[in-house]
């Protein structure tokens, strides 16, 4: 007992117990987290530790192992070394362990949960530990008691409860409620009581407690109860636990009020007053009388019947229909019947005492009888109600009216009272025959129902009025009509797939199948799009694209269904609405365009062509020049592309171009083209002489120099192409001792010693070169002096200097050089080849220069001087100077015809 009550002390308290018998005790609550600690095996079997062994001790440690990782032992965590006992990461759930508390336990290897003890609400974790080494071993039984919390709310099974009371339950009647709350909760945290939210004040619960401990709830009627004043009440049953706080669940409780027989059968009036004419016919209809039970089903049955004090003959006049109540003429009322009739109904019902009513007949003698109007119906006739189609042809026959006087004494005439397209004639040669005939087509659709009134009456005035009812039936006369004929949409391309158009609507006047519309698309209609057979929605099963079909035209079809069916066209006009989907589109990728240098300003180059597919302001097209723009510029509307300055082909022979075209969607497309310009070179840079580079210099040219040698060369170049470059070169002037000895390469510019000289060949030769080019329509030169000293040396430079800068007096020949014209490689025929030709210059100057400097040294040298007098002695002093081509001024040249 003392272990019993250690077990359940305290929430997070833990006890042990230590014997021989190695088993101890551990109690918890269910549902706690991960690490709390549960207990320490080793102290409480009081083993030694690691801290109170001899340091100087060689025993080894002590180890705790679970003899089987069974079902109690996922949710416990064992130090192997200390011994402490912690809950795990699994959860324990007293629920889902215990599921009965009657001793049933789950076993799970050696470790099982158990609820047989210690007591009966117990729910027992069952542990074999084995404690090492051998000095220490033992099998220590734990055992570990999960005590219940309040983590359950009560639950009933069914949400909706319903209870039938006997509306006469007397007060304190008391009803077991079959569906008590569950709560998997224990003891006191389990349903502990009940409540309603509304007894309305006839109501409350009580809860009863069996042997087992199992609570159920009892209604219990505190007022009386009438099913005829409320059949039902609808209330919330509330369960409520002992926790702390408490928990509650809750589910609808209907209460029934059945019903009992309480109410007996009541007239509202006690006497009726009816008064009848002598001559009515059978079956004439005196009164009714009704009788009300509130009860229901059985107990609410009621049969009529004669009092036993209506006399018989009173019985037979009137028959009395048992079940409604209904008084009607059962036989023929004569001279000798009464005129008065007190007949006394008796409303019964179950277990009641009859209601008593009295009806009053008085009835009135008439001295003669009203005419008779006697029909037999041609047409099919039901119920009183003849039946007609509609477009039968005039004349229709509908019914025969026989008219007589019962007594024979009276004439008896006859009229058609009522509108419609019928009229009432005597049908000959028969005497009080009439014929009932249709004078046009009927229409159903104008009017389904006719009420006439065949009237006779005598000479007496009296009248007899016998009604008929002419029912219309449909044909199908009608085709179905559309509420437009033409029917126009529009619908913006790139739709959506399936997307809706429209919902057509055709009206058929015909009733029945006959009225009810099918839709159809006509044979011209394209595949892609839909139309419901039932409903009329229009949808298009595809994407629409504008620029490859912006109109649609086809017809729909709307049949009814009847035999044989009838129907009617309407035409779909579609139009699709521009999206701007389209880029713009250069009708080239890459434009090419051929101009003249020199071009004039704002001159028009060449058209740009571009295209947009889609409309409107999508299909509207802006250009401009997204590069080069501080050149060129671009006419939007009409795509012509200008210089705003002249172009200059030595300056830059191409400019490429990028133009993009951006139409007026939002957002904008755009596109863009590349735009080669190329210009066409025009005769306007003559020849620049780059060798000689000055007319002042001079060459020595050696007595000895063998006929056919090379002396020197005119080099020159022409910043043109093509035949505006090719260049030639010829001596227009000569002067000297004998100047035909030299003569000049008209291609390359060489010139060469023709004959051998001799002594008095000595002296000073000046040629004028002319540099020419081929251009068209008038071609460009320049000139330069070429200075030949032949002589062995050179003595007095100063005087050959100032002999240069004397003019020469010689006549100009104007004779053209007579070459193959072929494209030199020594003009510029681009900026890049230069830089080039500059340097190639400059080496071949800077090799002359170097090789005259050695020849003048080497004279200084030996003391060689040489003063000649002659007039004709002419020194040249070589330049190593360097020249700028682009530094050089252009000579303008006027072309046309290009």
């Amino acid at each position: 007992h003392l272990l019993l009550f250690l077990l359940f002390v305290g929430p997070f308290n833990c006890f042990a117990s230590y014997s021989r018998a190695t088993e101890l005790f551990y109690s918890l609550n269910e549902g706690l987290p991960a690490g709390v600690l549960i207990g320490s095996l080793a102290r409480d079997l009081r083993l030694p530790t690691a801290g109170g062994q001899n340091p100087e001790s060689l025993q080894p440690p002590l180890s705790f192992t679970l003899a089987s990782h069974g079902l109690g032992g996922q949710y416990v965590h064992l130090d192997n070394r200390s011994g402490e006992l912690h809950t795990s990461a699994v959860e324990i759930d007293r629920e889902a362990l215990c599921v009965e508390s009657s001793g049933a336990t789950i076993f799970g290897g050696s470790a099982a949960v158990s609820s047989s003890s210690p007591s009966p609400e117990s729910c027992l974790l069952l542990l074999d530990v084995l404690v090492l080494p051998q000095e220490y071993f033992r099998l220590v039984k734990v055992k570990i008691a999960i005590r219940d919390v309040n983590d359950n709310a009560p639950r009933f099974p069914v949400p909706h409860i319903s209870l039938l009371v006997p509306e006469n339950a007397p007060v304190n009647t008391r009803l077991a409620i079959e569906h008590a709350a569950l709560d998997p909760d224990m003891g006191t945290n389990g349903v502990q009581t009940y409540r309603l939210r509304d007894n309305y004040g006839v109501f409350t619960l009580d809860v009863e407690e069996n042997e087992n401990g199992e609570r159920t709830p009892y209604l219990i009627v505190m007022g009386p109860l009438d099913r005829e004043t409320q059949d039902e009440y609808v209330t919330v049953i509330v369960a409520e636990d002992g926790g702390t706080p408490p928990l509650v669940g809750s589910a609808t409780l209907t209460i029934g009020i059945s019903d009992i027989n309480d109410n007996c059968p009541q007239f509202n009036d006690s006497q009726l007053n009816v008064t009848l004419y002598g001559n009515s016919s059978l079956g004439t209809h005196v009164a009714t009388v009704h009788a009300v039970d509130m009860d229901l089903g059985s107990n609410a049955q009621i049969t009529y019947s004669y009092s036993q004090k209506v006399p018989q003959p009173s019985r037979d006049l009137f028959h009395l229909n048992e079940s409604t109540g209904a008084i009607t003429l059962s036989t023929k009322v004569d001279g000798d019947t009464p005129r008065l009739h007190r007949l006394i109904v008796l409303g019964n019902g179950p277990g009641c005492i009859p209601a008593v009513i009295t009806v009053l007949v008085t009835i009135i003698k008439v001295m003669m009888r009203p005419p008779e109007v006697v029909p037999r119906f041609i047409a099919n006739e039901v119920e009183g109600v003849v039946y007609l189609k509609e477009l039968e042809p005039i004349n229709t026959p509908v019914a025969f009216f026989t008219i007589k006087d019962p007594d024979e004494k009276y004439k008896v005439s006859c009229y058609l009272d009522g509108d419609g397209p019928f009229r009432l004639s005597p049908y000959k040669p028969y005497n009080n025959e009439y014929l009932l005939e249709t004078t046009k087509p009927l229409d159903f659709e104008t009017q389904q129902l006719y009420e006439i009134s065949v009237v006779a009456w005598n000479s007496e005035g009296f009248h007899v009025k016998k009604v008929v009812k002419i029912q219309v039936l449909d044909d199908n006369d009608n085709s179905p009509v559309f509420s437009e004929q033409l029917i126009e949409l529009s619908i913006e391309e790139n739709n959506v797939p399936n997307a809706f158009l429209t919902k057509l609507h055709a009206t058929d006047a015909d009733s029945g199948e006959r009225g009810q519309v099918s839709y159809f698309l006509g044979p011209d209609a394209p595949s892609y799009f839909a139309l419901d057979k039932t409903t009329g929605v229009l949808t298009v099963s595809t994407q629409l694209d504008r620029e490859e079909k912006e109109k649609y035209r086809y017809t729909v079809k709307a049949v009814d269904s009847g035999f044989p069916p009838r129907e009617s066209i309407a035409t779909v006009t579609i139009t699709v609405l521009d999206k701007n989907d389209n880029s713009p589109r250069f009708i080239n990728k890459d434009f090419s365009f051929f101009v003249p240098e020199n071009f004039p300003g704002f001159g028009e180059i060449g058209v740009i062509s571009v295209t947009d597919a889609d409309a409107g302001q999508n299909g509207w097209v802006a250009l401009s020049v997204l590069n080069g723009s501080d050149i060129f510029v671009i006419d939007t509307g009409k795509g012509v592309l200008r210089a705003k300055v002249s172009l200059d082909r030595e300056q830059q022979s191409s400019y490429v171009l990028w133009i993009e075209a951006v139409d007026g969607g939002d957002p904008a497309l755009s596109s863009t083209a590349k735009i080669t310009i190329l210009l066409l070179d025009i005769n306007d840079n003559p020849p620049l002489v780059l060798f000689p580079q000055s007319n002042m210099s001079y060459l020595l040219v050696l007595p000895s120099t063998l006929p056919g040698s090379p002396i020197t060369e005119v080099y020159a170049v022409d910043k043109d192409t093509g035949m505006n470059a090719v260049i030639a070169y010829s001596i227009i002037g000569r002067r000297g001792p004998r100047p035909e000895s030299f003569r000049i390469d008209p291609k390359t510019g060489n010139i060469t010693l023709e004959e051998s000289l001799m002594q008095n060949d000595y002296g000073l030769y000046r040629l004028l070169v002319k540099v020419s080019d081929h251009g068209y329509p008038e071609p460009l030169h320049s000139t330069v002096m070429v200075n030949l000293f032949v002589n062995d040396t050179v003595s007095n430079e100063s005087y050959i200097e100032s002999l240069l800068r004397k003019e020469p007096d010689i006549s100009v020949e104007e004779k053209q050089p007579q070459i193959s014209i072929e494209p030199t490689h020594k003009k510029m025929e681009s900026a890049s080849c230069m830089p080039t030709l500059v340097a190639l210059s400059i080496i071949s100057l800077g090799s002359i220069a170097l090789v005259t400097g050695m020849g003048i040294y080497i004279c200084l040298r030996k003391g060689k001087k040489h003063h000649r007098a002659d007039e004709n002695l002419e020194v040249q002093i070589p330049l190593n100077g360097r020249i700028n081509l682009h530094m050089l001024e252009k000579k303008p040249v006027e072309i046309s015809n290009i």
